[in-house]
């Protein structure tokens, strides 16, 4: 799947001048040695350990170039002229700071890829099946967004960073990735950060690109569950840390427990 990713790049490559920097933590399947030798003009980093998804990716952030910076998972398929399009959507949109796009299975289904922050209550609405009682209403369909129809342009919180594309003046005004979120969270963090900072995030359907989803974490599926609770805690014990959110940080924290430990159970099976 990498060397379809970095093949969707190379056979239809953007006018402008760009480079890829491909991060392997320590993969044991090969795919540094065949990044290297299929696509040499890439920017190998090549760790001896498995750093994390955060850590890889400030890797590569620290030392791009370019005006944008685009975090991109190994398992897509980028569309011909896309990278354009979503580039010349920031150009024209002065104050984005990060773009998403929409995602869709290689069977033509949509993917549901863009979220709203996981504020106390929206979380307590996904813990209690509000959420899903009210899937269409924007107030209980919060944080899946699951009112939305992805047929057009809007202004969003956070979307998934499968394809995320970021402002270079936003990273060196609020920083990279936070390691406190090493798998999951982290792109959640990053898009608060930046929208406190004054920015603003977009979502256009105008760059559809194909997902798989999941083939790195599928791998060791058990504990992405339990480390997907973990990055949750992390984000409210970061953000939500005043006293009076300590009963609602308490009930997410018990009622999350069995929800991780659901999903465990699902992925072992």
């Amino acid at each position: 799947m990498l060397l379809d990713a970095l093949a969707s790049i190379y056979d239809a490559p953007p006018s402008f001048p760009f480079e890829v920097f491909v991060i392997d933590n320590a993969s044991p399947d090969g795919s540094a040695s065949a990044v290297a030798e299929a696509y040499p003009q890439t920017i190998l980093i090549a760790n001896t350990d498995n750093k994390g998804y955060a850590e890889g990716n400030n890797q590569g952030m620290e030392r791009a170039l370019g005006r944008y910076v685009l975090l991109l998972n190994p398992d897509v398929i980028l569309p011909a002229k896309g990278l354009e399009r979503a580039v010349a959507f920031m150009e024209s949109h002065a104050q984005s700071g990060a773009l998403g796009i929409k995602q869709v299975h290689p069977d033509g289904r949509l993917q549901s890829s863009l979220r709203g922050f996981p504020s106390p209550m929206a979380i307590v609405w996904e813990l209690t099946g509000l959420s899903r009682l009210f899937a269409k209403t924007p107030y209980f369909g919060a944080y899946r967004m699951t009112w939305f129809d992805y047929a057009s342009v809007i202004e969003v919180d956070q979307p998934m960073g499968t394809f995320l594309l970021i402002r270079k003046e936003v990273i060196d005004k609020i920083g990279m990735l936070d390691l406190a979120f090493p798998i999951f969270f982290n792109e959640v963090d990053f898009c608060l950060r930046c929208k406190r900072a004054g920015w603003k995030i977009y979502y256009t359907p105008d760059v559809e690109i194909i997902h798989y989803g999941g083939a790195s974490t599928s791998q060791v599926g058990v504990a992405m569950a339990w480390e997907s609770r973990r990055g949750l805690l992390a984000f409210y014990a970061k953000h939500y840390s005043a006293i009076w959110y300590l009963p609602l940080r308490a009930f997410i924290a018990t009622a999350s427990f069995p929800y991780a430990w659901l999903q465990a159970r699902k992925r072992r099976v």
